[in-house]
């Protein structure tokens, strides 16, 4: 008598670090994977051209994972027979969840949500954001079919739903798994004090009772840490504060040079500050080309000396750096390097930009590098994870049977009131029955 199929969970990375989950979910000859993406190393002080696979795996940045990634990568053939259909997903833009992507096998689909299907491609171009697939050009992006949101994918005898969600990348989404007997929920990244909580609430009722909810943890990965109250620290709330205080600052300083830096996916609050600035906002080139290129919108613009022209751009709405760098008035623009020309007295808005923190090596020489210049350094900052309370707020949304924390240094900081909470190994495989 043959037994019936039972659907396995296979976590095969991003347990107890901040970033690179990747996990399986397979029933019967069915299996899907979500991430793909590096778990975040600086200190390692690996170069792009020092990731390759053997590596990859040495440091644990990537998962260990069978009959996904590509055999021109691996040297091991992926086993069809066993597995007839296949999937993979990628929650956001951010690299602990992407970079890895062109390590997938070919043939085997890769679904995202539209926004991050349209902005990956771009911010790859220079084959600087995304590891390189076999035997293809340094700036090649596979292909990532973009989910209509909300409506089900079918791999086999698994159903997945891509549903919108909040993170501090633009475009996050969450998943819903289904297989003929379970649901498993994997979150992504998440918080409830962004732009979109209604877009949450809306995930977690979607997915309530679910058998299984695989979510991030990073709000509690610091026990320890209390609230930083330094002069320059400027936490806020929400994003809806954070694009006020921007507001504000510009308002209260109608004579100064203004600039800022964000992180290049954090797109919705770029949009955000270009539409309620009262000053000018002007972008570097690059970042200029990134909105064009995936959300055709134009923007105003400046190219540093050094810089190549962008064809995608609209000449007419070029600034001069030069008049960037006399200004103390018209423009609100982002600064990416050549700190050493902006005006004593300015004032620089760093808002989750690179370096991203003091975990970075680069980070203080950084900081201590602005100040030099007798520059006033705002560290204007709003997480794209859910806090403790929030992580509690969204467990009880889903009240799911088994709760699987990952991308966290403490999981078992987090728990289930609901039923099971499970602490998963690296590559360990959790059967549910």
């Amino acid at each position: 008598m043959t037994s019936k199929p039972k659907t396995k969970v296979t976590f095969y990375n991003g347990l107890t670090t901040i970033g690179g989950p990747m996990i399986e979910v397979a029933y019967d000859k069915s299996h899907v994977l979500f991430d793909l993406g590096e778990v975040y190393r600086p200190e390692l002080g690996l170069k792009m051209e020092d990731e390759d696979f053997a590596t990859l795996l040495k440091y644990q940045l990537i998962g260990d994972v069978p009959d996904f990634y590509d055999p021109k990568v691996t040297g091991k053939e992926i086993d069809h027979e066993r597995w007839e259909h296949s999937a993979a997903y990628i929650s956001h833009l951010h690299l602990d969840h992407s970079k890895a992507m062109n390590l997938l096998a070919p043939e085997i689909p890769l679904y995202a949500g539209p926004l991050t299907a349209a902005l990956l491609p771009v911010l790859n171009r220079d084959g600087e954001f995304l590891l390189p697939a076999a035997d293809k050009p340094k700036n090649y992006t596979r292909p990532i079919i973009a989910a209509k949101l909300n409506e089900p994918i079918h791999v086999g005898d698994i159903t997945l739903t891509v549903v919108p969600s909040d993170h501090d990348a633009y475009g996050a989404t969450g998943l819903i798994v289904k297989t003929p007997d379970k649901t498993i929920v994997h979150t992504g990244d998440i918080r409830l004090h962004g732009y979109h909580p209604d877009w949450v609430r809306k995930f977690m009722a979607a997915g309530k009772g679910c058998d299984m909810l695989i979510i991030e943890g990073t709000g509690v990965s610091w026990p320890e840490r209390s609230e930083d109250d330094s002069e320059e620290f400027k936490g806020v709330k929400n994003e809806i504060e954070l694009t006020q205080r921007i507001v504000q600052y510009q308002k209260d300083n109608p004579k100064r040079q203004l600039t800022f830096n964000t992180y290049p996916t954090n797109v919705e609050r770029i949009l955000r500050i270009i539409s309620d600035s009262p000053r000018k906002v002007v972008l570097h080139a690059k970042r200029a080309e990134l909105l064009k290129l995936a959300l055709k919108q134009d923007v105003p613009y400046y190219y540093l000396p050094e810089d190549e022209k962008i064809d995608a751009l609209d000449p007419d709405l070029e600034i001069s750096y030069q008049d960037l760098l006399k200004d103390d008035h018209q423009y609100f623009w982002q600064v990416v390097g050549h700190y050493d020309q902006l005006q004593k007295g300015g004032l620089y808005i760093h808002s989750n930009a690179e370096p991203l923190g003091d975990f970075d090596p680069a980070y203080a020489p950084f900081i201590e590098n602005i100040k030099k210049r007798g520059i006033e350094l705002i560290t204007l900052r709003c997480s794209g994870h859910a806090d403790v309370a929030e992580l509690k707020e969204i467990i009880a949304g889903f009240e799911p049977k088994i709760l699987a924390p990952v991308h966290t240094l403490h999981p078992e900081l987090e728990e289930n009131p609901f039923g099971e909470r499970i602490l998963p190994k690296r590559g360990e495989v959790v059967t549910l029955s």
